[in-house]
């Protein structure tokens, strides 16, 4: 059975306050709102900087027990280093707290500007330094600046793989060996809805899929019609059933590995007019997975917030 995941990326906007979150909700407590109103949220602040054990920690204390978070890497790694000299700095994201996740922890995303073109030699450098596994990360971890030594990596938790998406942004990723180079270490290809502003591919490169929809017409902030969410569905479930839609945006001739399921990861990130939570319930609902979830946004759940 394949497991799917729909929710927002990121929690904590003003607009979404007397709106999605109801009129006297602590700021403190949104995230156990949202927690509660989604399956899965994409943490993105860990894009902007370092986070802290601590901070991760209460995170997975305020979501319910079948949770899962996404975690989107530095963009110090992607954007500023650009994947030069990146041995430091990988190492010091691991021991900043994401680990303390635990069984909370799913994917971790890696997103890349629209102005950075593929390197072969490059990406295939970054993609052997990921770590494949539980273990593998506290290694990484290990090897962190001195400052965050003092953090304590958590044992081995019995998972034996971590799981990576990619998110690129340029045109020149369109081609055979870059697809092939994430097949080869199992590293997911994201599929990127940023109304026709950058590369759309439905390539399937591991045993998961990442989505992102950042708006349908205008980006990160346009909403998602019935019909196009009703599409989604339509795609995702294709998906998670181990195929691959007809007309699938593809690069590559070569047929990705048979599977009998997948697991999908789906994030709404159109949050500029507070559509991301709504247009992520509706989904939820299309798929029948809106059972247990709280299911009036602006109205507090049956829990003490």
């Amino acid at each position: 059975m394949s497991q799917i995941r729909v929710g927002i990326s990121g929690w904590r906007y003003a607009p979404w306050r007397k709106d999605f979150y109801p009129v006297g909700l602590p700021q403190a407590r949104e995230l156990a709102f949202a927690s509660r109103a989604v399956n899965s949220i994409e943490i993105n602040g860990s894009f902007y900087s370092l986070q802290t054990p601590e901070r991760y920690a209460n995170w997975r204390d305020d979501t319910p027990d079948d949770f899962v978070f996404s975690v989107k890497a530095p963009r110090y790694i992607t954007h500023v280093r650009r994947l030069k000299e990146i041995e430091e700095p990988m190492a010091n994201f691991f021991a900043s707290g994401l680990l303390d996740l635990g069984d909370k922890l799913g994917p971790i995303l890696w997103q890349f500007p629209p102005s950075m073109k593929f390197d072969e030699e490059r990406f295939a450098h970054f993609l052997q330094l990921l770590p494949a596994s539980w273990t593998a990360a506290g290694r990484c971890a290990r090897q962190c600046a001195e400052g965050l030594k003092h953090n304590r990596i958590p044992r081995p938790n019995g998972r034996s793989r971590l799981r990576h998406a990619v998110e690129v942004r340029h045109d020149s990723f369109l081609c055979d060996a870059f697809i092939n180079l994430l097949r080869k270490h199992k590293v997911a290809l994201v599929v990127a809805d940023t109304a026709g502003k950058w590369p759309y591919i439905e390539e399937l490169t591991s045993d998961f899929l990442y989505l992102r929809l950042h708006g349908d017409a205008e980006l990160y902030s346009s909403g998602y019609t019935p019909a196009a969410l009703q599409r989604w569905a339509k795609r995702i479930e294709k998906w998670s059933h181990g195929g691959q839609p007809a007309d699938a945006h593809r690069v590559i001739k070569r047929a990705p590995t048979p599977r009998k399921s997948r697991d999908i990861y789906c994030y709404f990130d159109n949050d500029l007019k507070v559509r991301a939570p709504y247009d992520a319930r509706r989904l939820l609902d299309s798929l029948g997975l809106d059972k247990g979830l709280q299911t009036e946004p602006g109205v507090a759940p049956a829990m003490e917030l």
